[in-house]
């Protein structure tokens, strides 16, 4: 008589881990696919003079907003995953409320949509708007909680994976982290092609997330 295998106690936990770590893991490479997309394609944007954010404005603004609400969730949810797959170790604590943190931050920013302006959408005079709506104040808000969050995130994991002796990935948080600080640094001291930068230093954040979620997705 052949003996049925049952399934070993942290089979469910741990298939539970993966799927939310699944979400962290896809929310990086998604928001940034979708936000290049439409930047190469959009007319009238121009990465060296407008944030991706800007994106949400205009008839296809909701392509954008969409964008930041799906790629919020996923944070949200793959926030989760990494608490259960770094639970007990440093860092382990913040860099998911961090990560929470982050995601939370897109949502407002998807919903708070910034104000037109420097010739975006096709129309719009160019320069700065002269006065900020209250939504664009509310974005601008969202997104400093956002990238304050992920820069901090980052940083704490560089000293996670130094506790492991990981030095490679300790390093590359490291790199993320101050990639998306310079980045954003630069572009509110108004540097030339600000927006690219800061656009540059949060995608590069933002995916190191997802590669570090990828990471504990194979160890689970």
């Amino acid at each position: 008589m052949t003996a049925i295998q049952l399934p070993t106690a942290t089979a469910g936990p741990a298939a539970t881990t993966r799927a939310l770590l699944t979400c962290a893991t896809v929310a990086a490479p998604l928001w940034a696919t979708v936000s290049l997309l439409q930047a190469a394609t959009r007319e009238g944007f121009d990465l060296t003079r407008h944030p991706l954010s800007a994106l949400a404005n205009g008839s296809l603004g909701w392509l954008q907003i969409a964008n930041f609400l799906v790629a919020g969730v996923l944070t949200v949810v793959g926030a989760s995953g990494l608490r259960r797959a770094m639970h007990g170790a440093p860092g382990g604590t913040w860099v998911p409320r961090l990560v929470r943190l982050n995601g939370i931050g897109m949502m407002a920013a998807g919903v708070l949509v910034m104000d037109p302006g420097d010739g975006f959408p096709t129309g719009t005079p160019y320069g700065m708007p002269q006065t900020i709506s209250w939504h664009g104040y509310g974005h601008m808000a969202a997104g400093s909680i956002a990238f304050a969050a992920l820069i901090a995130a980052c940083y704490i994991l560089g000293r996670h994976f130094s506790r492991a002796g990981d030095r490679g990935r300790a390093v590359a948080s490291r790199v993320a982290g101050t990639a998306l600080l310079l980045g954003n640094g630069w572009a509110m001291s108004g540097g030339t092609a600000g927006s690219l930068t800061l656009a540059v230093g949060a995608i590069t954040a933002m995916l190191w997330i997802s590669v570090v979620a990828a990471h504990y997705r194979r160890s689970s």
